[in-house]
């Protein structure tokens, strides 16, 4: 049995992760990153899906290490039958706020120094109200939180899911997903004929993205035809 969910993320905080750092402004693209997505849902530091998690693992409040673990974390995901697409706005706004910060030589003689310190910044962020979509394929049903925590500054918002009709369950053939993909987890088992790129961190996304491979066919009030494809799961590069 495989369920989609159809997942609604509504913002009611401002949204800041860096996507793009350019000079003193950083950038927050209007796209959430599957891997993070499957950290939001608390998909990866719950034991009811993630078998391998131990109290070294749980670091919903405190890391000792700054060191990504996505391979280590995410691949239990697959064996569990869950996966998360990166998710695009339905609709946003962007607000840019300055930030800066003192330096504490304040209490000491100033002495002339070549360099140059920046003493402030600019934060493009995603502002309240803005909505995200994305989808959630599991093989069983799947409890989701109500709200959640996101972003650098651990935004609130507020998540909405309801299940999808499936009208056809195999198709193959061609057709195009207009939602975001991670092409590390799609190219292995679809041929992608065309795609733009999102430049992002850890591994770059793709959308608009033409593909040939089996796929599910949606019917829901939303879409008109929806095209989903099929046997998606996390791989990671060797």
């Amino acid at each position: 049995m495989t369920i989609i969910y159809l997942c609604n993320l509504e913002l009611h905080d401002s949204l800041y992760f860096a996507t793009r750092e350019i000079g003193r402004l950083y950038e927050t693209e209007a796209v959430l990153h599957n891997y993070a997505l499957a950290y939001i849902l608390g998909f990866v530091d719950n034991p009811k899906y993630n078998t391998s998690v131990g109290e070294e693992d749980a670091y919903r409040y405190f890391c000792a290490e700054q060191v990504p673990k996505y391979k280590q974390q995410l691949e239990p995901l697959n064996a569990q039958g869950i996966y998360i697409t990166p998710a695009r706005a339905r609709h946003h706004t962007s607000v840019l706020n300055t930030w800066k910060y003192a330096d504490n030589h304040y209490h000491v003689e100033m002495k002339p120094t070549s360099k140059n310190i920046p003493s402030f910044g600019r934060a493009k962020e995603i502002a309240p109200e803005s909505e995200f979509e994305f989808f959630v394929i599991s093989n069983h049903e799947l409890d989701f939180p109500r709200w959640v925590r996101m972003g650098k500054w651990a935004s609130k918002a507020l998540l909405k899911t309801r299940p999808l009709e499936i009208k056809t369950q195999h198709t193959s053939g061609e057709f195009i997903f207009p939602y975001p993909l991670n092409p590390l987890d799609v190219m292995g088992v679809h041929q992608v004929l065309s795609f733009d790129t999102i430049n992002m961190p850890p591994v770059s996304l793709i959308q608009n993205v033409r593909i040939v491979g089996e796929h599910w066919t949606i019917t829901d009030t939303n879409f008109s035809s929806l095209q989903i494809p099929r046997n998606l799961r996390y791989c990671f590069r060797s």
